[in-house]
């Protein structure tokens, strides 16, 4: 039985959740990079509580945050992908990681400017 085939199971959907949480412990245990981000998740998180953050501002950074831990997880996968495909070096390859690591700093560039836009001026 395929799975277009298969009835609705709450128990396989909470199985799903399982894959998604041993995906980030493995994750965290392996990509030096989620180190840096939590880092930066927990400070800005402290100094939004800090400045006493509006809601509205505090939803802006927090969408900032998550598109930055989703290129970084995408980015890893992308990786580990590319190593499982052809181990070696190879000019393609590179290119690939390169691509999928640009995404990554540009998300992060992006958080940081709204982090900027939204504390400087709470200590202005």
């Amino acid at each position: 039985m395929n799975m277009e085939q298969q009835k609705f199971s709450w128990r396989n959907r909470l199985k799903s959740f399982r894959f998604a949480f041993n995906g980030l412990y493995q994750f965290f245990k392996t990509t030096h990079n989620a180190i840096i981000h939590a880092v930066a998740t927990i400070a800005a998180f402290v100094l939004a509580v800090f400045v006493h953050l509006l809601l509205s501002k505090f939803l802006f950074l927090l969408f900032a945050i998550g598109i930055v831990w989703m290129a970084e997880l995408f980015n890893t996968a992308i990786e580990k992908l590319c190593d499982m495909v052809h181990p070696g070096p190879h000019p393609q390859i590179k290119f690939i990681k390169d691509l999928s690591a640009a995404a990554v700093l540009i998300a992060a560039f992006v958080a940081v400017i709204t982090a900027f836009i939204i504390f400087i001026p709470a200590f202005l």
